[in-house]
């Protein structure tokens, strides 16, 4: 796995290397990162179409009833993981990066939206 592996051991970084783990047992390899990327598309368009029809305003056909948003979402997150792995990207410092940040630039910004009232 090529993520940093002093970070920090949170909840992130054990799914990345769960994923490193089962792609070694299991996967055999990791496909490039430009098929994961195209695969990462695929899956989204999968929540998607669920998103749509079950939430949205499109009418959902018996076929897609039985499909499971929380399956396609973690698909979704597997496939995510695995480009984190590939690139050698620390998912979990990222996200509580991005999560400061978040938290910073939006402290009043919704709770003073009147759309969100």
């Amino acid at each position: 796995m090529n993520t940093m592996e002093n970070s920090k051991s949170g909840e992130i970084t054990n799914l990345q290397r769960e994923v490193d783990e089962w792609i070694s047992r299991v996967g055999v390899r990791y496909f490039n990162e430009l098929t994961n990327m195209a695969i990462l598309s695929e899956e989204v368009g999968e929540v998607a179409r669920i998103m749509a029809r079950r939430f949205g305003e499109q009418s959902e056909k018996q076929s897609d009833k039985a499909k499971d948003l929380g399956e396609e979402l973690a698909d979704v997150m597997f496939v995510v993981l695995c480009l984190a792995n590939q690139t050698g990207t620390d998912l979990e410092g990222a996200w509580r990066n991005k999560m400061e940040e978040r938290t910073e630039r939006d402290a009043e910004r919704h709770r003073t939206n009147p759309r969100l009232k």
